[in-house]
């Protein structure tokens, strides 16, 4: 019987490419989602969801659930037997997360708790979690590795990253028979070959990649570069953005990883290759055939989290 896994926030951008790669690699994921970064589909299933069961052929159980729910937790861990958490869901907007501390301290972090206290009661003990370059705020050198220095975050998203990796290391330490495997993601970017899921904001982009092709087809007048003066060779700022696909099939690895009780494990997920913001928006007038319209000349620096990540959100 294939292996199950249990996917927290699987209807998401990254979550569901997730699902693909566990899919395509033997185990039976079984997919939770609160449709906060998920669009509703048909029969109250993810659209993510949906159509991958049509490309693959196949049927993914699907449990609409918010991690705040504990008793309908409990529920899903009463009714099936996992091998293994990936765990992706959560509220993710840097921007958002300074106007909204409360909301973000609460809904991540408490979220979590319930799921480690759930997977603890069921004797759950392995877990890949989806964590975020954020939590080395300003890079104090580069490139940045996993011994870097961590928690110097300068927003509560990041700082929400750095107290669940703190809270799964401490677990690990406490019960030694727990496995982890931190990911923290530099700017992941794309889509699978299908055509048929990626990224899709329904409201405005956080991310830059889905604003530069939404200006391409149209959907958007033009583009807003903040900052023209940075130390690199354009003068836009450089990120590291690492292909989704690559991405989820990092999780296939940290998945396997486990299985060698590792104990609590930390990697990046990134190229360690920076571009500029110029480059990507070349990039996708070459791809598209479109001309991306931009409006920049002048404008300030909006405040960045740190040059591993775009200005407003990441993972």
């Amino acid at each position: 019987m294939p292996q199950k896994i249990l996917v927290t926030g699987g209807g998401g951008y990254i979550g569901s490419h997730c699902v693909v790669e566990l899919i395509e690699a033997g185990y039976h994921p079984v997919v939770i989602d609160n449709f906060s970064n998920a669009v509703r589909g048909e029969g109250d299933v993810p659209e993510s969801l949906r159509r991958i069961e049509k490309f693959l052929n196949t049927q993914i159980e699907f449990h609409e659930l918010d991690l705040l729910d504990k008793p309908g937790l409990e529920k899903i861990f009463k009714k099936h037997s996992f091998y293994a958490v990936m765990h992706f869901a959560g509220l993710k907007a840097v921007g958002e997360s300074v106007e909204q501390p409360l909301r973000y301290y609460r809904v991540n972090l408490t979220g979590t708790i319930n799921l480690l206290e759930v997977m603890q009661s069921h004797g759950v003990r392995n877990l890949v979690f989806s964590s975020s370059a954020t939590v080395y705020g300003d890079p104090q050198k580069l490139p940045i590795d996993e011994q870097h220095p961590v928690g110097g975050c300068t927003n509560p998203y990041g700082k929400t990253k750095y107290f669940i990796e703190e809270m799964i290391r401490d677990q690990c330490t406490a019960e030694k028979d727990w496995n982890a495997v931190l990911l923290r993601y530099f700017n992941p970017i794309g889509a699978h070959i299908s055509g048929q899921i990626g990224e899709d904001p329904q409201g405005i982009p956080n991310n830059l990649l889905p604003y530069v092709a939404q200006v391409a087809i149209g959907r958007r007048k033009h583009l807003n570069v903040f900052g023209n003066d940075y130390s690199t060779p354009d003068g836009t700022g450089v990120r590291d953005y690492i292909h989704v696909v690559d991405l989820a099939k990092g999780h296939i690895a940290a998945v396997r990883k486990l299985k060698d009780n590792c104990g609590c494990k930390v990697y990046n997920l990134g190229t360690g290759t920076g571009y500029s913001v110029l480059q990507m928006v070349n990039a996708m007038e070459k791809a598209s055939g479109q001309k991306v319209k931009i409006y920049g000349a002048g404008n300030p620096r909006i405040p960045q989290d740190s040059v591993t990540e775009h200005s407003l959100e990441t993972g």
